[in-house]
């Protein structure tokens, strides 16, 4: 913990090609061909097949045939009398097919004795058939004759099988003139009628306590009791009462918790930034931060307009009481704690005040709502718009004008037209960027070409040039870029529990794509009131370009102004 991996080329420098491109010598071309043959070729020793002009057109080995596809297999083709005919002529020359063949029973007649006949001819013992199933089940005979016949043969099977009916008293032969058999010993079960056994068994043990009045037991009974028996919700200790111990002791050497975390090693914070133990702080600074950037970027449509909202005294400059008015517009009740916390996050440069450029890094999106071309000559030359143009000669820009620095102004990707402000990075999370770890001086060489230049060769760690497949093998632990990174995990989203990013709704996309977002979605929209919110939220950008929270917010607008529709009186 605490090394960090030196950074090698990267993938986009890996993947970039080289122009203009290296030519293979001929001669070098004509040895790898003969050193490193194409499959299906051979390479020979022998003849002229030893020039690397001719080896090329050579090949040797059987050509393989392709085999029964699997479909003809499972679902074969039904084939015509004719084929039918040939297959059962090349099946008749086998035994088994003329004695027995497909469709008929075995011919048994040429291993019986001549002459017999084979049709009136039958063999064993004829059985005599004596009762049907319906006489054995329903007799057709009085009840005496039946229970008569039942009682027959009854003593026997006493003695044989020990066979007696249900309730028979057993005879154990004991002496006639002074024992009957049907003599009872014991005690008589009292039996009642009235149901007062089942009463009983319908009482709680409790209330039968209760009834009864106290049952007085043993001391010796109860400690064994709460000794040795298991109580619910507690663990069974049967030695607790030997521990002389306070019941919260525990046993054991206590680890002390480390001040600090993999963030803080990162960032190479110092002892009194430690972000360990602050997570439910951040966690709400960062709820509120995303708040406001979500009521920015829907109510304004430049960063100049959303700031000067903000900068309620004009000065350019925002301090703790316009931040404070400005969360009681976007209805979010602050204490004056996390108003503390939320501003001293905000201000990088701690100069008690929100300039313009941290104010686009920390309380807006500033790559989704980029700096328009009248916007930047005002916030950095302090100019007023050209009346040339008319769009720009209609926008009024109030006293005093913002100012910042032209390199705060940067490209949003390298070779683009469209502009943004710089990243703002905070004094704690800087990393250095010279730094040499103990893994990069093993096996240095003096004069040698160190490790951070060593090319990467090989697939890149994140595959994002393959899509991610459908249903994915458990065996298949391929980063398909679905998964999250380093910072995910230091900086986890509202969203990435659900798989989705920021960026995600960011994105332009086309009109196909927005239709059937919200179809999947389950909203429905007629293709008259769908065009209706396309035209609304390509007016949103400067451009005409669409995402899903340009749509969103438009959607969320026309339910509005529908419920303060239905509101008004007639």
């Amino acid at each position: 913990a605490g090394k960090v991996i030196p950074v090698g080329y990267r993938v986009a420098s890996c993947v970039t090609e080289k122009l203009p491109r290296l030519i293979t010598p001929p001669a070098a071309k004509k040895y790898f061909n003969f050193r490193y043959p194409p499959a299906g070729v051979e390479r020979v020793f022998y003849g002229r097949a030893n020039d690397p002009q001719i080896a090329p057109y050579l090949t040797h080995g059987i050509r393989s045939k392709i085999s029964i596809p699997a479909n003809t297999l499972i679902n074969p083709q039904p084939i015509t009398t004719f084929q039918q005919k040939i297959k059962d002529k090349k099946e008749s020359i086998y035994l088994s097919n003329r004695r027995a063949p497909l469709g008929k029973s075995h011919d048994q007649a040429p291993g019986l004795p001549k002459g017999m006949d084979t049709i009136n001819t039958t063999f064993g013992t004829a059985v005599i058939r004596e009762y049907s199933a319906k006489d054995v089940v329903n007799p057709p005979k009085s009840y005496e004759e039946v229970f008569k016949e039942g009682n027959e043969g009854h003593d026997l099977y006493v003695v044989s099988h020990n066979d007696y009916y249900a309730g028979e008293a057993k005879n154990r032969k004991y002496n006639p003139s002074s024992f009957h058999r049907f003599n009872v010993y014991g005690v008589p079960t009292p039996h009642f009628n009235d149901g007062r056994a089942m009463a009983k068994s319908l009482y709680w043990l409790h209330e039968l306590q209760m009834k009864r009045g106290a049952k007085f037991v043993s001391k010796r009974e109860d400690d064994f009791k709460e000794k040795f028996q298991h109580k619910l919700g507690r663990v069974l200790d049967p030695i607790a009462e030997t521990m002389n111990v306070p019941p919260d002791y525990t046993f054991g050497a206590c680890l002390r918790p480390e001040e600090y975390g993999v963030g803080d090693l990162i960032h190479n914070r110092l002892p009194g930034e430690y972000l360990r133990g602050k997570d439910r702080q951040r966690a709400l600074i960062a709820a509120v931060r995303h708040h406001l950037k979500k009521v920015n970027y829907q109510k304004f449509d430049t960063l100049l307009a959303a700031f000067r909202h903000y900068d309620k005294k004009g000065d350019g400059m925002i301090d703790k009481a316009e931040l404070q008015e400005a969360c009681d517009q976007a209805n979010l009740s602050l204490d004056d704690k996390l108003l503390d916390q939320l501003f001293d996050y905000c201000d990088v440069d701690n100069d008690g005040l929100i300039n313009y450029l941290e104010f686009a890094n920390f309380l807006n999106w500033k790559d989704k709502m980029l700096l328009k071309e009248y916007e930047e000559r005002v916030i950095i030359k302090g100019r007023k718009p050209d009346c040339v143009n008319p769009t720009e000669a209609n926008v009024e820009e109030p006293e005093p004008i913002l100012l910042i620095k032209p390199e705060d102004i940067v490209l949003k990707e390298p070779g683009g037209a469209e502009k943004t402000l710089r990243t703002l990075l905070r004094p704690s999370d800087k990393v250095s960027n010279y730094y040499k770890t103990t893994s990069s001086e093993i096996n240095a060489v003096v004069g040698a070409v160190p490790s951070t230049c060593y090319p990467i060769c090989g697939v890149p760690t994140i595959r994002s040039d393959i899509p991610a497949p459908r249903i994915r093998r458990i065996s298949d632990r391929t980063n398909y870029g679905e998964e999250g990174s380093a910072y995910s995990l230091l900086y986890p989203t509202i969203f990435a529990q659900k798989g989705v990013f920021e960026r995600d709704f960011f994105k332009t996309r086309s009109k196909e794509e927005i239709a059937e977002i919200l179809c999947n979605i389950g909203v429905k929209l007629s293709d008259e009131e769908f065009e209706n919110v396309w035209n609304l939220a390509s007016k949103k950008h400067h451009r005409g370009e669409v995402c899903v929270e340009n749509i969103r917010n438009v959607l969320d607008e026309l339910r509005h102004a529908d419920r303060i529709k239905c509101k008004t009186p007639m």
